[in-house]
């Protein structure tokens, strides 16, 4: 048990040291009113904010709904988060900084969790290489549901981004036939 306790301490020094090294400095809190960048992008006070734990559709991707026409998945994750929060407040939690700089939190309005709220109505996927299945629980009632994206079928983001990279185009890289490298 101690050696556990130990191991855990020396696991947070270090990474509090290698954030401190970093020269990036995470505030404790920041709140404000967020505009909407997309499904899973938040900007607050000039500060590029990306949801911990998930994964919208992108602005571009295309998902057949339940009548099986195409619609684009990412423009209306974007459109839901924006008439969720409805200029009310935001407040996010630093939990790390990304690739590009972005701050990576989990963000609320009042009591609502903005990452879970996404996942629970099909808006976007639990991310489970980055949050561990913490939204899986949202994930699974927006599947029984068949809400969102659950109600017909959609290609994850990763997998469309991984796509566009290669080449493709958002018709090709949004069915799941082509999406896949």
């Amino acid at each position: 048990m101690i050696g556990i306790k130990r191991s855990a301490s020396i696991g947070l020094l270090t990474a509090l040291m290698v954030l401190a090294s970093s020269g990036v400095a995470l505030p404790a809190e920041l709140t404000g009113q967020a505009s909407v960048i997309d499904g899973d992008t938040l900007e607050i006070h000039g500060t590029r904010v990306r949801l911990w734990g998930i994964d919208a559709p992108e602005s571009t991707q295309l998902c057949p709904g339940a009548d099986s026409n195409l619609y684009r998945c990412g423009a209306k994750a974007a459109n839901e988060l924006d008439a969720f929060i409805a200029q009310r407040p935001v407040s996010c939690k630093p939990v790390s900084q990304d690739q590009y700089g972005r701050m990576v939190a989990t963000c609320s309005v009042g009591d609502t969790d903005l990452g879970e709220w996404l996942v629970r109505s099909g808006l976007a996927l639990d991310w489970p290489h980055y949050s561990r299945g913490h939204y899986d629980a949202a994930q699974y009632a927006a599947d029984r549901a068949g809400r969102g994206i659950w109600a017909g079928s959609y290609v994850e983001p990763w997998s469309y981004r991984a796509c566009i990279r290669l080449g493709g185009r958002p018709a090709s890289c949004s069915d799941d036939a082509n999406a896949h490298p």
